[in-house]
């Protein structure tokens, strides 16, 4: 096994908006598509072949959620350009840039959906 991790889904109740949210805080455009009735997929920013991705997605079964797993997005060489971009863009800092020593930098935030999402970097 080389991750513990192969893909991702943040449950979205309004997919564009959760798209312009992403988009906004990661500058880049995220688009939305459907991959079947009644389910769409919005692929957020990644190298295909090159780490792990993920995707805002919305359909039945999918529901927002302050409590649950909670996943850190990569944050760039500094998490704080992207979390800078969370309040302007619809969405709280519900917990500032922490150092975590030699594992680099974490922060929480609350996306535009009610989902608790994380931030990590090494910078």
């Amino acid at each position: 096994m080389d991750n513990a991790l192969n893909w991702f889904e943040i449950p979205s109740t309004d997919i564009d908006r959760a798209a312009a949210f992403y988009g906004a805080i990661f500058d880049a455009t995220i688009e939305v598509f459907e991959m079947h009735p009644g389910f769409k997929m919005a692929t957020l920013p990644y190298e295909s072949g090159k780490g792990v991705g993920g995707a805002i997605v919305t359909g039945e079964f999918y529901t927002p959620s302050t409590d649950g797993t909670l996943v850190y997005l990569n944050g760039g060489e500094d998490l704080s350009v992207v979390l800078d971009r969370v309040e302007d863009a619809g969405g709280k800092v519900l917990g500032p840039k922490q150092d975590i020593g030699e594992n680099g930098f974490i922060a929480i935030f609350l996306d535009t959906e009610g989902n608790r999402v994380g931030l990590h970097s090494m910078g």
